[in-house]
């Protein structure tokens, strides 16, 4: 239980985050990120699940006349996830929307994320928190 923290978001909302699943919730928990750039990753993360871009961990099942393919459509819902999510990257910039992608949608820890990326230590929140920045200003949050 003491890994739950309730969090209030700018918008108002109340949300209660789990720190030792999410590294921006063990972020913000810390008072590594604030309340604005914490929200900018958690709408990234939203519509990164949204549009299902993640690793599926069962089969997708559909009817499959020709044999091959994808299977199941993605719906209007997926779509416009998938559009949000691409522009907030975009409005990140290169070399940001990387730690941005590693650290909110795959879920890798900072040391992880800069030893992937070929940082050195502790260059990771930096470079995390100017991303958040870009992201909180593109979806406009106060």
């Amino acid at each position: 239980m003491r890994d739950l923290v309730d969090q209030v978001l700018a918008s108002g909302r109340h949300v209660t985050v789990n720190v030792t699943e999410s590294p921006l919730g063990w972020l913000r928990a810390r008072g590594l990120v604030d309340v604005r750039q914490f929200e900018a990753g958690e709408r990234l993360r939203d519509d990164y699940e949204t549009a299902a871009l993640g690793p599926r961990v069962t089969m997708r099942w559909a009817d499959r006349v020709d044999g091959g393919g994808e299977g199941l459509d993605p719906t209007p819902a997926q779509i416009a996830a998938k559009r949000r999510f691409d522009a907030a990257l975009a409005a990140a910039g290169r070399g940001l929307a990387d730690v941005a992608w590693r650290v909110i949608c795959a879920g890798e820890g900072l040391p992880a994320a800069e030893k992937a990326l070929g940082w050195p230590a502790r260059a990771g929140r930096l470079v995390l928190t100017l991303a958040l920045d870009r992201l909180a200003d593109h979806y406009r949050l106060p």
